[in-house]
């Protein structure tokens, strides 16, 4: 599959890692541009390119989408219309600006996101720590491994959820269908109790069943 990240901070950067190791072909965008990127590209070493948010959007079968909620408006919204959009983001108003629709809890940050590209978005690998993406996938059903970490995801589109829950479990994750954007990604989001805990698939479904 192709794969272009927009954001190449600790986890868009560490999802290319993961992603350009199983043989997926990555672009990889930040907002300093391409040249700034060489050496996490020689680091990685694989399939994987620098480019501008722009070509790594057209570029991508699927795009993640790893930034700062407060600077979703400048996403390239026509390369992204009509293709699977996995959201990591998370909102913080102490970052972001304040969100008034988002304060009184009337959407989520996800929900706005995809009414903003025309995406099919997809909530995911927003409530793990980085260090944890990084350190702790897990082959399945590997004798004498430590049980996998759940991955909450969510999202309105059954199939594009399907296509981010394979890629889940390729990397050594286990995905937890959470439910829609409105329901699961409140369920997921920070503060709420699945939220960076390091839990099993069995644990996260009692986690998200209780929210």
């Amino acid at each position: 599959m192709r794969i272009g990240i927009i954001g190449a901070g600790h986890i868009g950067g560490t999802l290319a890692r993961h992603f350009a190791r199983i043989g997926h072909e990555v672009a990889i965008a930040n907002s300093r541009g391409p040249e700034t990127l060489q050496d996490l590209v020689a680091e990685i070493g694989g399939p994987v390119h620098a480019a501008t948010a722009r070509e790594a959007a057209a570029f991508g079968d699927l795009i993640v989408v790893s930034i700062p909620f407060g600077r979703y408006r400048e996403l390239p919204v026509d390369e992204l219309r009509g293709k699977v959009v996995v959201d990591t983001c998370n909102y913080y108003p102490s970052r972001d600006g304040h969100f008034a629709d988002l304060d009184d809890d009337a959407t989520t940050s996800s929900e706005k996101l995809q009414q903003f590209t025309g995406a099919d978005v997809v909530k995911a690998f927003n409530a793990i720590y980085s260090e944890n993406l990084r350190d702790r996938a897990r082959p399945p059903d590997q004798p004498g491994q430590p049980e996998r970490l759940a991955i909450p995801i969510s999202g309105d589109d059954d199939g594009a959820k399907g296509v981010v829950a394979n890629l889940v479990r390729d990397i050594g994750f286990d995905p937890v269908d959470a439910g829609t954007l409105a329901q699961g990604g409140r369920k997921h989001q920070p503060g709420s109790s699945v939220y960076t805990a390091e839990v099993s698939a069995d644990e996260a479904v009692t986690l998200l069943r209780a929210a």
